[in-house]
């Protein structure tokens, strides 16, 4: 079929900027302590980028204890289902431990290694990066402290377990909504008090430069294969590609490779939560306006005064008040476009795929998938869809189940 230009070609090695800065988003907002930290932190990764035994040591690392490639899977049945355009999907719940948090939790812990830290911090909402963080230090040998909302801990019971199997200690956060927002605030407090000897593995692709092109960086391999998978399975590039964003590690990640890829249509599906009510959501794009949180300035859910809003998502990994920078500035350029999806919709396509391809996704993937099945029945049967399945669902089936319950 003939493919439509949707914007202008962006040169996406251009950003960020040495500063961190994606036009008028990210940068460096953190006390003046991280200050030299950071920027040791990003000189590191300079020249970790540009060293090829790094880089062939991460590749290895990546094959042989990630377990890369993953597939890209052809959804048949779910293509009947909707009718409309075929959908693939991208099936990072097969690598180890999970989920598409892997691949990054894997370089910045060899970037650790190089720089010859002892003991790793990280934050965890859904409790994937937490397990991914506990697993490579189990793997390296490095001492692990997983923060984590009460809240979360709660609603991915499983993972906590699993972190502590692999020899972390999980430290509950019990102040705020007791969510992501909260325990990476007490990361950060614990990074400041130990940064000679410690480092922080943000876990999406946001905070203070260098974290959201280092993350992004480390997830890019998910668009180079889907590339290379899509081409050689329809002998072209897809029409649309499709992922869930909370602070956006998996879709940048995704649609990286494709940014200049005119003919493709890129889409973020962010959390609707209850409703697009404040507190009832987690829809930056859709209730948010630009501040400062954590680290850069972005895409923020907050209230007049400035104050950060509640929010709230079925899954625990979207459940947070801002986005990483990166999106808002290909969203400001029409690049990459954003949805919402409620958590009815949602959990209907939690069931939906378990149902009839006997694939269970994450709670976070399922927001994804809900928007490419909407996407799928308004498109011609010779089209194209890509979706990126970031997890699997065994750390969310105690959850929905309680839900169904209750309901």
């Amino acid at each position: 079929m003939s493919q439509t230009t949707f914007t202008k070609p962006v040169s996406r090695q251009a950003i960020p900027d040495k500063g961190g800065h994606f036009g008028p988003y990210g940068g460096m907002y953190v006390p003046e302590t991280l200050m030299g930290p950071l920027y040791d932190l990003a000189n590191a990764y300079d020249e970790a980028r540009e060293d090829p035994e790094f880089q062939k040591e991460l590749q290895h690392q990546l094959r042989s204890f990630g377990g890369r490639p993953t597939g890209l899977y052809f959804a048949k049945r779910l293509t009947q289902a909707c009718g409309g355009a075929k959908i693939y999907l991208k099936r990072e719940d097969m690598l180890h431990t999970g989920a598409h948090k892997i691949n990054n939790a894997i370089g910045q812990a060899l970037l650790a290694k190089r720089m010859g830290k002892q003991r790793i911090i990280a934050e965890t909402g859904a409790g994937q990066h937490g397990i991914a963080t506990a697993a490579v230090c189990a793997r390296f040998g490095f001492e692990c402290v997983i923060y984590m909302g009460a809240e979360d801990m709660r609603r991915q019971a499983l993972n906590v377990f699993r972190m502590r199997l692999s020899g972390a200690e999980v430290r509950g956060v019990e102040i705020g909504q007791k969510t992501l927002k909260e325990a990476i605030n007490e990361a950060m407090r614990d990074w400041v008090t130990n940064v000679r000897n410690t480092h922080y593995v943000l876990g999406s692709a946001l905070g203070s430069h260098p974290y959201p092109r280092m993350v992004r960086d480390f997830h890019a391999v998910i668009g180079q294969e889907t590339k290379d998978q899509i081409l050689e399975a329809e002998g072209r590039l897809p029409d649309e590609m499709i992922a869930c964003v909370g602070g956006g590690s998996n879709a940048i990640g995704f649609f990286f490779e494709f940014l200049e890829e005119e003919s493709v249509k890129l889409t973020g599906v962010e959390a609707g939560g209850r409703s697009i009510q404040d507190g009832e959501h987690a829809a930056r794009f859709d209730g948010g306006k630009l501040g400062v949180l954590q680290g850069c300035k972005t895409w923020i859910l907050q209230d007049g005064e400035g104050q950060i809003s509640l929010t709230h998502s079925v899954s625990a990994g979207l459940d947070y008040a801002a986005v990483g920078p990166e999106h808002a500035f290909y969203r400001d350029r029409n690049r990459i476009r954003f949805a919402h999806v409620n958590d009815e919709e949602a959990l209907k396509a939690f069931g939906k795929l378990c149902e009839i391809e006997g694939i269970v996704p994450a709670l976070e993937s399922s927001h994804g998938i809900a928007h490419a099945m909407k996407r799928a029945s308004e498109m011609p049967a010779n089209s194209i869809i890509c979706v990126n399945l970031s997890g699997r669902g065994d750390k969310d089936a105690e959850e929905v189940a309680r839900i169904l319950n209750k309901e």
